[in-house]
């Protein structure tokens, strides 16, 4: 094996351990809510402001986040982005100890600034170690942080049930992720600089380019119709199984939980599925797969069979999301704008789409209210076209 190759290789294991650590701070943080919740006080509404407010955080970092790790490199984005998540968990932990809503609410701001700079570099990082081992494996990586997530809501339950209180767990856990990412990165391909720009006016321009390239821009819409559909599943699929069937708040954990297990399974299958068919006929196929599960859940009269439905959606919902990272690092030496620009606007799919659900759920229940999503996926059906590796740059088949 070529040096090239242990490079990639141990690269291509670094990504997955960051991913698995961004998904780790993540569910710790959402693990505790209702923890957050019951210290200071804070009402269903109050609480949904709160979580708009850390979705403002990620919108404010993403666009910036591609043209920081183009110029630094990718391992010092992703160090310098988990220090501010972890800063930011400290100035929360401040906002607990005062009891003070404000105060919690800047330190929740910095914390997903930090997240959605993490976020942006780590797929820029996949992207190039994609093209270095000349494999799709971006659905790898993303199935690293679907680990991270079960292991971290693991962790926060068994937090919450030995009654560690809030403010411990989370610095505990900031420190252990900091330490895990200055570990990882340091397996990461060496930076090579993009060319100089010539001047900061050029240098603008070529970062707001991205968003004047039509197939950039509709990669983006996919990704934000197929972070709908998994961020719908996260927010509300628990809530409608209560619901819906007029059961315990432990079947509905099971009803999350076989979501996030079905993602978990199709992205560390997605790697062949995308080697064999190609990434356009497995996005729609995947699209179609979760447009039946959506559809089973929210219609069905049986709990057996809604949770059948939760693990179609969860299988097709999965793939959306990494295949549209891959498609936007496909060249490069233009991945960072990209993917800044692509995770920009399916971001926009957390700050919409949980207050927007929530609204119609007032009125036709959660279960009818998820119906909506049927509309975005097929729009996503329809411009996955945009995703088809540019011809020069698409990776080996396996």
């Amino acid at each position: 094996m070529t040096a090239a190759a242990v490079a990639g290789r141990r690269a291509a294991v670094a990504v997955v351990v960051v991913f698995a650590l961004n998904g780790f701070l993540f569910a710790n943080w959402v693990s505790r809510l209702p923890a957050v919740r019951d210290a200071l006080g804070l009402t269903p509404g109050q609480m949904g402001l709160l979580l708009l407010v850390g979705s403002v955080g990620s919108l404010l970092a993403l666009p910036a986040a591609g043209a920081v790790a183009q110029r630094w490199g990718t391992a010092p984005t992703v160090r310098g982005s988990s220090l501010v998540a972890a800063g930011g968990f400290v100035v929360v932990i401040l906002g607990l100890l005062a009891g003070s809503v404000p105060v919690l609410a800047l330190g929740l701001l910095v914390a997903q600034v930090g997240i959605a700079g993490w976020d942006v570099a780590m797929n820029v990082e996949g992207g190039v170690v994609e093209h270095a081992i000349s494999r799709e494996i971006m659905p790898r990586f993303h199935a690293g942080f679907s680990i991270g997530t079960v292991a971290g809501a693991g962790v926060g339950a068994v937090a919450a049930l030995l009654r560690v209180p809030v403010t411990v767990h989370l610095a505990v856990v900031a420190v252990v992720v900091v330490l895990g990412v200055l570990v990882a990165t340091r397996g990461f391909l060496p930076h090579l600089p993009a060319p100089a720009r010539g001047s900061r006016r050029r240098g603008l321009a070529a970062a707001l380019a991205g968003w004047r390239e039509p197939r950039t821009v509709l990669v983006g819409v996919m990704v934000l119709a197929f972070a709908l559909t998994e961020g719908a599943a996260n927010d509300w699929v628990a809530l409608a199984v209560v619901d819906g069937f007029e059961t315990s708040d432990a079947v509905g954990a099971v009803g999350f939980g076989v979501f996030v297990v079905a993602m978990t399974l199709m992205r560390l299958a997605g790697e062949r599925l995308l080697a064999r068919f190609g990434r356009v006929t497995v996005l729609r196929a995947t699209t179609l797969v979760a447009l039946a599960g959506l559809l089973l859940f929210a219609l069905s009269p049986w709990l057996w069979l809604a949770f059948a439905g939760a693990f179609l959606w969860g299988l097709g919902a999965a793939l959306g999301f990494p295949a549209g990272m891959s498609a936007a690092g496909d060249e490069p030496l233009h991945a960072a704008m990209r993917v800044s620009v692509v995770a920009s606007i399916g971001y926009l799919a957390f700050l919409c789409g949980p207050p927007l659900l929530g609204l119609l759920a007032e009125h036709v229940g959660y279960r009818y209210a998820l119906l909506a999503i049927a509309g975005p996926l097929l729009l996503g059906f329809v411009v996955s076209g945009a995703a088809r590796p540019l011809a020069d740059t698409r990776p080996a088949r396996v």
